[in-house]
């Protein structure tokens, strides 16, 4: 714990499970003031608790918001920055998939769901948190992508437009705000080990396509997600900007997994 983020305002959305809540520890650990925020209040509570459980330097609050709903956003953001008005980072986490289905079978209002998730819920965190970084005069803004983003996952469908949508996202962000001190980053996350990947049975084909895509052979934990998160909010990584990092123990030198028993 090296206090590196003390003063430092932060807000996590889809703050409660897996990723998000790993991220959350992490920066209070760094001494952060760290909102998460999420649908679901008791899992927001629970996450929120335990953190505080650990007596780390930093503190932690939630607040309940959904991500596609512009006025929950604002109201977030808000939280995060506090008093002071000032907002230094933002993990843009909140997102996911649908049910995987062809194209030509596709749901038009699924596929629609998916990309307002994705798309709209990390563009609505970056219209509202953008002004408050600008007061902080400066500060990082970190989209979660996903291996999809750039390795085909047959059947993903809107995830996967999703998901290539925030890089582009924060590839121009990056551009358009680099010169006042504002950084844009996306991180790729393979096959981690979270509560929406336990769903997927260690034993099944779809799994084992994982693993076998995988060089380092083993699936990786939210916490290694973490700690690319910690970097690239912190001031370690203030000459890095638009760029878009993988954390797939390798994954994406090969091929995306195999879904197709799912779909038969």
């Amino acid at each position: 714990m090296s206090h590196a983020l003390d003063g430092m305002n932060i807000l996590i959305t889809g703050g409660g499970t897996g990723i998000g809540r790993a991220c959350a520890r992490r920066l209070v650990a760094d001494g952060a003031s760290v909102t998460i925020c999420g649908r679901t209040e008791t899992r927001l509570a629970q996450s929120a608790e335990a953190i505080s459980a650990e007596s780390l330097p930093g503190q932690i609050q939630f607040t309940l918001a959904d991500v596609t709903v512009e006025s929950d956003v604002a109201a977030a953001v808000a939280s995060a920055a506090g008093d002071s008005e000032c907002l230094h980072g933002v993990v843009a986490n909140a997102g996911g998939g649908g049910m995987p289905m062809p194209y030509g079978e596709l749901d038009t209002e699924e596929f629609q769901r998916v990309l307002n998730l994705n798309v709209l819920g990390t563009m609505l965190c970056m219209k509202h948190a953008i002004p408050l970084m600008l007061e902080a005069e400066g500060g990082s803004f970190v989209g979660m992508s996903s291996l999809a983003g750039h390795i085909t996952h047959p059947y993903f469908h809107a995830y996967c437009a999703g998901k290539a949508g925030i890089e582009a996202m924060m590839r121009n962000a990056a551009d358009e705000y680099g010169r006042e001190g504002l950084r844009f980053n996306a991180i790729r996350p393979g096959f981690i080990a979270t509560e929406i990947m336990a769903a997927i049975p260690e034993d099944s084909d779809i799994y084992l396509s994982y693993i076998e895509n995988t060089p380092m052979n083993d699936v990786g934990q939210p916490e290694d997600v973490a700690e690319l998160a910690r970097f690239l909010l912190g001031p370690e990584s203030r000459w890095i900007t638009g760029q878009c990092i993988n954390v797939d123990g390798g994954h994406s030198l090969r091929r995306g997994p195999d879904f197709s028993s799912f779909i038969a």
